[in-house]
């Protein structure tokens, strides 16, 4: 498929899970079709980076769960900063493994599952629906139920994929994108580069083949397509792009020319700019 194919299936309203890890293996081909659509009203749940920042500044998001946004190096997304101050976006502000337990409960089509992680923290006093269970085996310990999170789509990003939705991680971890997808209705899975099946273990092991054709709907060739977070080892974090676009938060003037110097087309003319900055980075 084509990023705009991906998009095209997507609709206003619906709850959408992005993979990655705040600057790592974000789908960021796909966010910035997403910016170019006119999806709106989104719920969007992502262990947050600029991937967040982007469609906070769109004005795509109406509700985040989340368990941070932050850029790394930059501690805080300024777009995200400001959809929180200026309460723009309803969110959910859980724990790192909350969030991933509400994925999981969703993946295992469960309502919610028991956890610790939460208890003692204020993440109760700032997210007052959710609720303890006492265990039902005589314990008299109280666990806090963390709801499942049902995902209408999931938008990951991985090294290596088949055609048919096998897809592998190369790098240090597979941040939950396998989670991801089988809490998700539909999942879309971009990659550096198609091959075909056998090359995926031809030199790597096969636990590296993270994600499983059965939970994906369809599968993007996008080279670059995680810029400018990481997609190790293919490459790293752009961080001269990264300071720019924070920098390019600081007001609506500086946005604007950061906007129109790369987001105003389409994928093709964002690398292109993209290429030209980093061989004047380069000379």
């Amino acid at each position: 498929m084509t990023e705009a194919e991906v998009v095209g299936r997507l609709r206003s309203g619906m709850t959408i899970g992005i993979g990655g890890w705040a600057s790592r293996r974000k789908p960021m081909s796909l966010v910035r079709e997403i910016l170019r659509s006119d999806l709106k009203d989104l719920t969007v749940v992502s262990y947050g980076g600029p991937d967040v920042g982007l469609l906070c500044a769109a004005g795509k998001v109406r509700k985040l769960i989340f368990g941070f946004v932050t850029l790394d190096s930059v501690p805080l997304d300024p777009h995200f900063r400001a959809a929180r101050q200026n309460g723009t976006v309803e969110v959910a502000e859980y724990d790192e493994g909350m969030l991933q337990w509400g994925l999981y409960a969703a993946a295992l089509r469960l309502p919610f599952l028991p956890t610790r992680a939460g208890l003692g923290s204020d993440v109760m006093t700032v997210n007052p629906d959710l609720r303890l269970v006492a265990d039902p085996y005589g314990s008299d310990e109280e666990l806090l139920a963390v709801p499942a999170i049902p995902l209408d789509a999931a938008l990951v990003h991985l090294n290596r994929a088949d055609a048919a939705g096998n897809a592998q991680f190369l790098g240090p971890d597979p941040y939950f994108d396998d989670m991801f997808c089988m809490a998700a209705e539909h999942a879309y899975v971009s990659c550096e580069r198609i091959v075909p099946t056998e090359e995926l273990t031809a030199s790597a092991h096969p636990a590296t083949v993270v994600v499983r054709r059965l939970f994906v709907d369809g599968v993007v060739e996008a080279p670059n397509g995680a810029h400018f977070t990481s997609c190790a080892p293919d490459y790293g974090v752009d961080k001269a792009f990264q300071r720019e676009y924070a920098a390019a938060g600081k007001s609506a003037g500086a946005w604007a020319d950061f906007h129109a110097k790369y987001l105003a087309g389409d994928e093709s003319s964002y690398q292109r700019a993209v290429a030209r900055e980093q061989e004047k980075e380069s000379a």
